[in-house]
């Protein structure tokens, strides 16, 4: 069973209007309620592709209710935890700019908290958990490490998709899969990258510090895979852009769900790539149909070493 893991979940309430006029009544020219939270998206699409997965989190209030509800309408299973505080609503303002006010979250009680983490102990050894997000703000620093601890214990891989100490940390932890992108693998190492070879060598260190497999995702620029069967560099198809919230969410419900089922590492890379480009040039997350209309456009070739 793939789990996927959301500490923070949201409600992402998007308004579209021509133009916002600070101190000044505006009018909205449409507006969209979806399900948000990185490990929701990568449920979502797990779902369209046609991989069962269960959903994990914190979820309180009328707010989580509406997350739950909507969930089920699209027969995903769920398994949340409820927590008294109400789960966030973001606003993302799509005018000439777009605009994002994201709420801070609720604050979890050490009851609930420690709930998540028993419940995590359960899971077992041919079950992979994709840990995506950011963690409610008055949990130990630490939390993310007990979860993986957690999923360890009990025999089962898993993914994190995550920043900075926290993905420098889980590494030791020999994740089945890190996906940083190109600001954030620089952010990690605390380096500037400019060249293939910058990326290269950097993402290497990814799979030597413990990953199995490390995706660092370019934007228009495509992608780099990292194994130890070597390095391969994917394109990301043509299209016009609408949204970047969530491609790199559905990259990884791509290439996870697709590797499980087939283990064909390039296979799983081509899809994950289509996933992530269905997800950007649409308003909501990629389907099936356009994943598969994208997966034509997409070329996978293994880098040579002396490249």
């Amino acid at each position: 069973m793939i789990y996927t893991l959301t500490l923070n979940p949201s409600i992402d309430y998007v308004i579209n209007l021509d133009e916002v006029k600070l101190g000044e009544l505006n009018r909205i020219q449409a507006d969209h309620f979806f399900t948000g939270g990185k490990g929701i998206n990568v449920s979502r699409v797990l779902k369209n592709l046609g991989h069962a997965n269960t959903a994990l989190g914190f979820m309180g209030g009328f707010t989580g209710d509406f997350v739950a509800e909507e969930l089920a309408k699209e027969n995903i299973q769920t398994d949340f935890t409820a927590i008294e505080e109400y789960t966030r609503i973001n606003i993302k303002v799509k005018a000439a700019e777009e605009t994002e006010l994201n709420g801070q979250g609720p604050r979890v009680d050490e009851a609930a908290a420690t709930k998540l983490l028993d419940q995590l102990t359960a899971v077992q050894p041919d079950d992979l958990v994709i840990i995506s997000g950011s963690q409610p703000r008055n949990l130990p620093t630490d939390y993310y490490q007990q979860i993986i601890t957690a999923i360890k214990k009990a025999g089962a891989e898993f993914v994190i998709d995550t920043t900075g100490k926290a993905l420098e940390a889980a590494l030791a932890s020999k994740p089945f899969l890190v996906k940083p992108n190109d600001v954030e693998l620089a952010e990690l190492f605390n380096v500037t990258l400019k060249t293939e070879a910058d990326y290269k060598k950097y993402g290497q260190k990814l799979i030597d510090a413990g990953a199995r497999f490390a995706i660092v995702s370019l934007g228009s620029k495509g992608a780099l895979l990292f194994s130890e069967e070597g390095i391969f560099r994917g394109n990301s198809p043509k299209g016009a852009v609408k949204n970047t919230v969530g491609a790199g969410d559905s990259m990884i419900a791509g290439f996870v769900g697709t590797f499980l089922e087939t283990e064909d590492l390039q296979e799983a890379f081509k899809i994950g790539l289509a996933s992530g480009s269905a997800t950007a040039f649409t308003e909501d997350l990629g389907t099936k149909e356009e994943i598969d209309a994208l997966y034509p456009q997409i070329h996978i070739e293994k880098i040579r070493e002396d490249e």
